[in-house]
């Protein structure tokens, strides 16, 4: 997960002053830059790990995912997806105000972000997820006009850490998206995991739309239909009945 860095880490003694992304001042207008080694700076000093972006980031192992998950499914029982949904939700709108900033920042357009051309603007707001491990991935827009898209993730790091458990698990990746995109074009959204890499999948694939074709999506998935099976539905424009 990412945080943003205080302007101060204080210690006992004396505080240390804010670590600085090297590479960042010296080649500011740097745009390929996502390779680790030029991603991240890691500050011995302090401990901290600093990205691009100005973030600081802590290293997640796949002990505290399944702890996490695990510690979550104890306390609330079946439950616990829709906390991470949540979790990736507020994560996601928080997340829609900071890339607005660093990426009008980094790039200067004289647009406004609503009127450059969406898909070169998500390639630039998931790029930083790739390289701190969150997975690649691709977005299906065709069908944007009728209040619904598919996203696909590919080594998502919670699917991959929990394996094959024969069902939906990226929450959190679900709420980002609804969260994200929610902020990004002021209109409220919904997320569902549809296909799962823990169901035996080869990746993951998501559906992000208007409440109704997430709440038509949800119900013939509870009755046992494939990503395949939900996506013809809903191009054939069955939740409209």
């Amino acid at each position: 997960m990412v945080f943003t860095s205080n302007a101060t880490i204080k210690t006992e003694k004396i505080p240390i002053p804010r670590p600085e992304h090297w590479l960042k001042k010296k080649y500011p207008q740097k745009h390929h830059h996502y390779r680790l080694e030029d991603f991240f700076t890691f500050h011995t000093p302090s401990g901290t790990i600093i990205d691009w972006n100005d973030c600081r980031n802590i290293l997640a192992s796949e002990d505290f995912i399944i702890g996490l998950i695990e510690g979550l499914e104890a306390e609330v029982g079946n439950a616990s997806g829709v906390v991470m949904y949540q979790i990736g939700k507020q994560w996601g709108i928080k997340d829609a105000a900071f890339f607005r900033q660093w990426f009008t920042k980094e790039y200067q357009y004289e647009k406004e972000l609503h009127q450059l051309n969406l898909a070169y603007v998500l390639e630039a707001w998931w790029w930083p997820f790739t390289s701190q491990g969150w997975g690649n991935w691709d977005v299906d827009m065709g069908e944007q006009k009728n209040g619904f898209m598919f996203i696909n993730i590919y080594d998502s790091a919670v699917a991959r850490t929990l394996g094959d458990v024969g069902k939906p698990v990226c929450h959190i990746y679900a709420g980002l998206m609804a969260g994200f995109f929610s902020e990004l074009i002021k209109k409220p959204l919904s997320c569902i995991e549809i296909q799962c890499y823990s169901m035996g999948e080869n990746y993951c694939k998501f559906l992000l739309g208007k409440q109704d074709r997430i709440d038509a999506a949800t119900f013939w998935q509870n009755e046992g239909a494939i990503a395949k099976d939900i996506e013809k539905r809903l191009i054939n424009g069955e939740y409209l009945k």
